[in-house]
């Protein structure tokens, strides 16, 4: 039973990880003990702390990170879009992205795919180059997150945040102070959070075979 317990701790069977509010100390032990039904401080004897718990909780979401594809390119992408993805169903996990490392089994089965598909790869290049991927995926998950917090804490989407902003900017830009920034907003195409994301990773992933390639 002791292992049953500490399995469904880090289990998306065990707790509800789309649903379960991390953040503000909303997640608690006592909460994980009654989603599991059993008493409190049986679960005090297997999870040591909210931190393990937290970790056996990007662990599990972990298991959904499966990089696929030929090339250190294509799972290096697969790795990005993968880790998008699962933020996106698990909002918490976007603020536990970048913190302590993550040694959990999945977490250490992920990592290893994209290691072996960088053999190629100057080994002391292959840390800084899965860094560099890592730190655009998080970096763009937590805008992404926050502006959707954001929306739902303001009941205002992003077109109507646009729209009450509209005037504000015209009279900005019609002081000829920002010439440049005036030209990209009425210019630019205004892409969806999908597109701005492959194409900043296109370009991260342009640079980083630039490099390795000399």
């Amino acid at each position: 039973m002791s292992a049953d317990i500490r399995a469904a701790a880090g289990s998306s069977n065990g707790i509800p990880l789309g649903s379960e509010p991390v953040l503000g100390g909303e997640v608690s032990l006592r909460k994980v003990a009654t989603a599991l039904d059993v008493r409190p401080m049986r679960l005090y004897g297997y999870i040591a702390s909210k931190e393990e718990l937290l970790d056996l909780m990007v662990d599990a979401v972990h298991a959904e990170i499966r990089p696929v594809g030929d090339g250190w390119r294509e799972v290096l992408r697969s790795r990005a879009e993968a880790t998008r993805h699962a933020a996106h169903e698990h909002e918490w996990l976007a603020d536990l992205l970048g913190g302590r490392p993550q040694l959990g089994p999945h977490a250490l089965a992920s990592g290893e795919i994209v290691v072996a598909a960088l053999g190629d790869v100057d080994v002391d290049a292959i840390m800084p180059v899965v860094a560099a991927v890592n730190a655009y995926v998080i970096g763009a998950v937590r805008r992404e997150i926050a502006e959707r917090r954001a929306e739902r804490g303001a009941g205002m989407d992003e077109k109507r945040w646009q729209d009450s902003l509209g005037p504000y900017l015209e009279r900005t830009f019609a002081t000829g102070r920002s010439p440049a920034l005036a030209t990209v907003v009425r210019d630019a195409a205004h892409l969806d959070a999908d597109h701005t994301f492959r194409i900043g990773l296109d370009l991260l992933l342009d640079g980083i075979e630039a490099r390795i390639s000399r």
